[in-house]
Order: structure tokens, then sequence, then C-alpha cells
């Protein structure tokens, strides 16, 4: 939802009638995950992507089709299909689309929550005559709108189970009649946190803002800790590493990254994110400095276990020895944690 958000608010100021295609499953190489958006307006404008290109034309057609009619359709693109060739889907991939009318009193009702910083399951009727009703579940107990027939309690439970697993998918309701619907988790983004204003820093969160991160920098410098230095940054703390920590909430979606170089800033914020649920810390250093890192955590108490979690040294071997360059190494350890690779880490000088 969020990559057509802003347009949706364009076109929300003038109430101009608009589809919405959502990705609902996919198989094989298919160019684009499921959850994947796209919006088609009356007048024939379009924003996001459902297939990188490829279905795009089928698609707003539909899209154009169900605003005339006010009935949601469900489309498949396949190679096994004889029109396949025709909307240029070639590749072996497939999947399916499900193009429905937005109702924008529904909208105006949910958006407040969009922007929230908790996890959101949008649950949308796929089929039958609930096909394309829709309820909005936070994982703080909101629950907005609702599918009627006896689905919301079980469309409840199991818009909760996909939060809890992070990732969109189908499901069958089984009660009163089995209805599919579709659970689209709308997350936060994802967050770095650069201790340290250096010019890494700098060139780290420019790079993490193009791939959708959340930037924060911490730094009480005020050399290196100035608004001049990071106007692109969504939040500049000018504290000591501890105290901004315990103002933040570190969880799932936060990488913690160390760039001073210096004890004094770098020990404080490892000892609150080491033990944090942060799905990745990292620090500069080369091993040698990471060793006797190691072991001021395990004298400060700190769980064996939670120091394993370090990075360090920080960053895959990419090569580079610019702070960019060393910037794209750090950020590209970050996302294959994110996504649970394992790639082979950065190797400085002892």
């Amino acid at each position: 939802m969020k990559e057509i958000l802003a347009d949706l608010d364009r076109w929300f100021t003038d109430r101009e009638p608009v589809a919405v295609a959502t990705v609902i499953q996919t198989w094989g190489s298919s160019p684009r995950r499921v959850g994947a958006k796209m919006a088609i307006t009356a007048g024939g404008q379009i924003s996001g992507s459902v297939s990188g290109g490829c279905v795009e034309g089928a698609v707003a057609e539909t899209g154009l089709k169900a605003l005339k009619t006010g009935a949601p359709q469900r489309l498949h693109f396949g190679v096994s299909d004889e029109a396949a060739w025709d909307v240029g889907l070639a590749c072996g991939g497939a999947l399916d689309v499900f193009v429905c009318p937005l109702d924008w009193s529904h909208f105006a009702r949910i958006r407040p929550y969009l922007d929230a910083a908790c996890a959101l399951t949008l649950v949308t009727a796929l089929g039958g005559a609930l096909a394309g009703r829709e309820m909005l579940v936070g994982e703080e107990d909101t629950v907005i709108g609702g599918l009627g027939d006896g689905l919301d309690a079980p469309a409840i439970a199991a818009a909760q189970h996909a939060m809890r697993a992070g990732q969109p998918q189908r499901a069958t309701l089984a009660a009163p009649e089995p209805v599919e619907v579709f659970l689209d988790v709308i997350a936060p983004p994802p967050e770095i946190i650069a201790i340290g204003g250096v010019h890494i820093a700098i060139a780290l969160t420019r790079l993490a803002k193009v791939l959708g991160f959340r930037t924060v920098v911490i730094d009480p410098r005020e050399a290196f800790g100035a608004r001049e230095r990071f106007p692109h940054v969504d939040c500049l703390i000018p504290l000591w590493p501890d105290k901004a920590l315990a103002q933040l909430t570190l969880t799932r979606r936060s990488a913690v990254v160390m760039l001073t170089h210096d004890p004094k800033l770098d020990d404080p914020a490892l000892r609150m994110a080491l033990p944090s649920p942060a799905f990745y810390v990292g620090a500069l250093g080369s091993r040698r400095t990471q060793e006797q890192r190691r072991q001021r955590m395990l004298d400060a108490g700190i769980d064996a276990c939670d120091v394993a979690r370090l990075h360090g040294p920080v960053g895959i071997d990419l090569g580079g020895q610019t702070p960019e360059e060393i910037a794209l190494a750090i950020l590209a350890e970050i996302v294959a944690a994110r996504h649970a690779v394992r790639p082979d880490p950065i190797a400085p000088p002892a």
C-alpha cells in the first residue's frame, strides 16, 4: 500500500475514481512479490507496479473495466496461458492479480493508521458475494471495517498470524462458509541507526534512504552531529548514545551501526543494542579491535549469545576503500541480514 500511498492521497482530495490491483500469488520468476500494488484512475493515470512492466497494460484495462462495472476481478498471467505472450510474461513466471475499485470512505477511515509505527494487515475478501470487502487489523487491537457474515473473528485471527509471520499471504476462512481472503501485511519501514556522524554515516544514510529505510543519526558532538551534515536523515539526535537509544524503541526492524571507533560512544550503544530485538548490530574496526570490543561487552555482563550477534568487522568485502564504498558494504550486509542471507564479512587489516 505504501508504494502508492502518496498518489492515493493526491487523488483522494478530488475523490477521483481509482481501482487498486494487488499481486496475491506468484510462481516461478515473477518480477514482483506478493503484495505489490498498482493503482489506476478513471482518467488513465497509473501509480505503482504489479509486474515491472510486462502485464501492466492488461491490468490497467481491467482496472478501468472494474471502475465502470463496480465489480472486482481476479486475473492470472503465466506461460501456460495463451495470453501470456500477449502481455509479455514469457520469462517463466506466473502471477495472480486482484483488481478492485477503491472505496474512498473506507480509505478515509484507515488512512490515519497507515502512518503508525506498528504493523497492520489489510484483509480483503477475494471471492463470492463478499469479493472486495475489506477490514484493517492492527497489532495494537485496532480493527477498522469488517467482512460480515460471521467472518470478522477468524479474519482477525488470520491477520494477527500474518503480522507475526511478517509476510502477506492468502487464507481460507472456514466459518460459516469458506471464503478466500488476502492478508496484506503493512509494516513500518526498517530503520538504520548510525552511532557517530562521521563521513561514512553521511553516505550510509543517503544510500539507506534510497532503499526505503528510516534513518537516524546519533552524535553528541556538535561538529559531527550538525544538521548541515545530515539534512536528509529522518531523525538527528545530539545526545550520548545510551541516552538517545533510551528514547527510541529498538525492534526487529532496527539495524544499529557503530561508526565512531571511540569506545566512549560505541560501547554504551552496544550494551543497549546487543540484547535488543534489533535484527542487526555492527561496528567498524579491525579484527583485533573487535576482539577487544567483544571482551569489554562480556566483562560488562552482556550474554555471550548476544555478544555473538555483533557484526564486526562490519560490512561485506566489496574491495572498496572510500567512505561511500564502505557505506555500500555495510548496507549490503544489513540488507542480507534482513533477508537472512549470510555473506562473507569485510576483512580490514588487523
